[in-house]
């Protein structure tokens, strides 16, 4: 019976903390891409982030979620060789960002249940990008030209970020940074900025 009572008296905290909250909010984000042999192409588009808070009380939680960004990429190139003269090429294409984090969140926007007005998060995980960029190419004899090339690609991703508090239920603002290195033959590094609001 002692054993019981001990047994219950741990699993009934441990129950709580171990919650299954679903939160989600909707942005913009807006991307800078830097890949080898390549011109820098940006990319925003409209952004949507479930989470699933699985541990969690009124100051923090942990929590894993997908915020996904779709929208369009593009970059600018010019070129100049001695017999087409200058030449510019510009790229608008499709693009997707679709990580999966698990993110730290502490204060504002952390739980439902928080009412603290300020918070934060950071995190890490896996993420697939999408996108195109212009790739600037010197041939045998020296001609320069531009094609498009293509991520497509998983690898590492972070994020980092802060929550402010709005009205007076668990509504709040987000601003974060976010990064992902593509480990396809691009090797891109995927800079991100974005702003959403919480509901």
């Amino acid at each position: 019976m002692k054993k019981c009572i001990l047994i219950l008296s741990f699993l009934v905290p441990a129950s709580m903390a171990f919650s299954q909250t679903f939160m989600h909010g909707a942005g913009l984000d807006i991307f800078v891409t830097t890949a080898k042999n390549g011109n820098a192409a940006a990319a925003e588009g409209l952004t949507y982030n479930p989470r699933f808070n699985f541990i969690e009380n009124e100051d923090f939680s942990v929590s894993v979620g997908v915020p996904l960004t779709i929208g369009f990429s593009g970059s600018y190139s010019s070129n100049y060789n001695s017999y087409y003269g200058s030449t510019t090429d510009n790229t608008l294409a499709f693009m997707a960002h679709i990580p999966v984090i698990i993110d730290f969140n502490f204060g504002a926007g952390s739980s439902k249940d928080t009412e603290q007005r300020f918070g934060f998060f950071i995190g890490g995980g896996l993420g697939y990008h999408y996108g195109k960029y212009n790739q600037d190419i010197v041939d045998s004899v020296g001609n320069a030209y531009t094609q498009q090339a293509t991520i497509n690609g998983i690898g590492p991703a972070g994020n980092i970020g802060i929550r402010i508090a709005v009205g007076r239920g668990t509504h709040n603002i987000e601003a974060k940074l976010s990064f992902m290195k593509a480990l396809d033959n691009s090797k891109a590094n995927i800079y991100g900025g974005g702003a959403a609001f919480n509901f």
